[in-house]
């Protein structure tokens, strides 16, 4: 998600690649939990985290609709992000412990905080986000703070999927045409959300045959 602001406001004005040390290690945010409670409506979920929320839970997205997530309008585009439970005024997958009930398959946002990333000339680097978390911080690796498996493959998948939403959001911000908006807004949701992946199957290979499916549409001019 996009956010109108500059890095120097935000961040302390470094940039992290993935084996660089940074201040995010939060050691195990004991006794903490602000971020699953302020911060969930921020937390657009990505096709990854999909497939790793219906595997975890046995859950299709239409199902985590029902309670854990919502669609959400980011940058002219319909996508689904966690959902804050008034009744409680935290996250969903918060346990009455305070602690993350999805942990291990959490959202790929959930395990950058409290880094970011900056994308140019068709890659990215992190940024360490300041003013967001008052835990106190030790150093750890990138890689080993984002703990997330397969490393090269999954950037790969961060930055293709980085370039649909951007271009898509271009051809939503330049239309003044609204069946075409809408058409190309259900046709993201129902290519990389609502049709359920095979589980059991890799991610990758199957988000990469509807990515070209997309790109054929969104890239075709």
């Amino acid at each position: 998600m996009k956010r109108n602001v500059t890095l120097e406001e935000i961040s302390d004005g470094r940039l992290y690649g993935f084996n660089d040390m940074v201040n995010a290690d939060c050691q195990d945010c004991v006794g903490c939990s602000e971020c699953c409670r302020d911060m969930v409506e921020t937390i657009i979920l990505s096709p990854l985290d999909i497939y790793n929320l219906s595997e975890g839970l046995g859950k299709s997205l239409q199902e985590l609709l029902n309670r854990e997530a919502e669609l959400n309008v980011v940058n002219g585009i319909v996508l689904p992000r966690l959902k804050l439970l008034e009744n409680k005024n935290c996250c969903a997958f918060l346990d009455d412990d305070g602690r993350c009930s999805v942990h291990s398959f959490r959202p790929d946002l959930c395990r950058l905080f409290p880094l970011g990333r900056v994308y140019e000339n068709g890659d990215f680097k992190y940024f360490l986000q300041v003013g967001q978390c008052a835990h106190e911080r030790t150093g750890i690796k990138v890689g080993k703070w984002i703990d997330t498996p397969r490393p090269s493959e999954n950037k790969k998948y961060i930055l293709r999927w980085h370039d649909i939403l951007a271009r898509a959001e271009e051809l939503l911000c330049d239309s003044r045409d609204e069946e075409f908006n809408r058409r190309l807004n259900m046709a993201l949701l129902n290519t990389f959300y609502m049709t359920p992946y095979e589980h059991g199957r890799d991610f990758y290979p199957q988000f990469a045959c509807r990515a070209e499916k997309m790109e054929a549409i969104i890239f075709s001019d």
